[in-house]
């Protein structure tokens, strides 16, 4: 049955994500450090990448001290065709440049760190966008399908991946292609699997992240249902959240063009 192949190519991802824990421990440490310090770890991902984005902030069950930049004209994908359509994103994923000018937004510190996504590694912007971020001094955490980015040229014109410019790398366990299940008559296979190995991925980082912050004093203000804490306490905590993400988000804005 399809659907019980792709549940147990699932388990799979699960064992891949379980076998990098060491590494997920360490992208934890990093992104905590980050937070403590009142900055923000970068979240960057286009095209389907976006989904770990939002996955990572801001949803229920996570907190601030991420700062999810999703560009609308790399990941806008309901119109499919016209105008703001599928063909022109991916067109605009390997436009060289693009990555500065929308890095250009933000006055970033060495104290930052950065978690970008790519189930490829070989697209043009997220590949510069992790190597915009080590040029200014921060660390870098990449999430690519090993497998599928091992067997895709890249698309920049150093031939280098998003593995090239990361100081951390993290595998999503996806096979070449993406897709898992083979159909019988069909060519090609469906139903991919990046998005649940990434889901893992991310969500494991961000339970570290919590236990970290918590170990420190600092417990983190979580989106939680009103179903688990009652309205009232759900609503001071989705304030309280939202305003700390605004002055976070405010320190990456206050100097600049005012660097020498």
């Amino acid at each position: 049955m399809p659907a019980t192949i792709y549940l147990n190519r699932c388990r799979d991802l699960l064992a891949a994500v379980e076998q990098q824990l060491p590494a997920i421990h360490r992208a934890a440490d990093w992104f905590a450090a980050t937070i403590l310090a009142g900055r923000m770890v970068h979240l960057f991902g286009s095209g389907h990448s976006r989904i770990l984005v939002e996955e990572m902030w801001p949803r229920y069950g996570s907190f601030p001290g991420f700062n999810p930049i999703v560009e609308l004209s790399l990941s806008f994908h309901n119109l499919v065709v016209g105008a703001n359509g599928q063909r022109q994103a991916m067109f605009l994923e390997n436009v060289s440049g693009l990555a500065e000018r929308i890095l250009r937004n933000f006055d970033l510190s060495p104290l930052d760190t950065a978690l970008v996504i790519s189930s490829s590694g070989c697209n043009v912007v997220p590949i510069e966008i992790a190597a915009g971020f080590r040029q200014r001094g921060v660390k870098v955490v990449a999430i690519v399908s090993t497998a599928h980015s091992d067997a895709s040229p890249s698309r920049h014109p150093t031939g280098k991946k998003l593995q090239d410019f990361a100081d951390l790398v993290l595998d999503t366990g996806a096979p070449v292609g993406d897709a898992m299940v083979p159909i019988p008559g069909l060519d090609t296979p469906v139903a991919p699997g990046p998005t649940v190995g990434g889901c893992l991925l991310v969500n494991s980082i961000k339970a570290e992240i919590a236990a970290r912050l918590t170990a420190a004093g600092h417990p983190p203000k979580v989106l939680t249902a009103s179903a688990l804490v009652g309205p009232e306490k759900a609503t001071q905590l989705f304030e309280a959240a939202y305003d700390e993400h605004a002055r976070r988000l405010a320190k990456l804005y206050e100097k600049l063009g005012t660097q020498s």
